[in-house]
């Protein structure tokens, strides 16, 4: 079954969200107010909506000896789409996280990387050697 996802994030500043997953990331926008912003996400629909400072104490945990954030969300992409993106943000100069392999000649094989987007959320981008695999045990 393909489905999309629908998830509903505060944000501190409509314009700068947008700002950062329209321009850096190059997704989509989709409908917006004063007040909440959709961002299609590669299909999945994010909305953005204007708060007031809020505070997410996110630990991270340690995963084949790299330090990741317990609290993300992401996409999973080709490696194609994956090493494209991976190349415009480093070319934009913005701080990539833990670009990794993880899982290797293992199932579940995939390179990832994160990105903090304007409002502290890390967004992981990954690609698995194989997507047969990605909720394989």
């Amino acid at each position: 079954m393909g489905a999309s996802f629908h998830m509903s994030l505060p944000c501190l500043s409509i314009k700068g969200t947008e700002n950062f997953y329209v321009n850096n990331i190059g997704a989509s926008l989709g409908r917006k107010t004063q007040n909440w912003v959709d961002i299609d996400l590669f299909g999945n629909q994010i909305t953005f909506i204007k708060a007031d400072k809020f505070n997410f104490n996110s630990p991270n945990y340690v995963f084949e000896g790299k330090i990741l954030p317990a609290f993300h969300f992401g996409v999973i992409v080709e490696l194609e789409d994956w090493e494209k993106i991976h190349s415009n943000l480093k070319q934009q100069n913005l701080d990539l996280v833990t670009q990794a392999r993880f899982l290797e000649a293992k199932v579940g094989e995939h390179v990832s990387f994160f990105i903090k987007d304007p409002n502290d959320y890390m967004l992981e981008f990954k690609s698995f050697k194989n997507s047969s695999n990605i909720f394989s045990k």
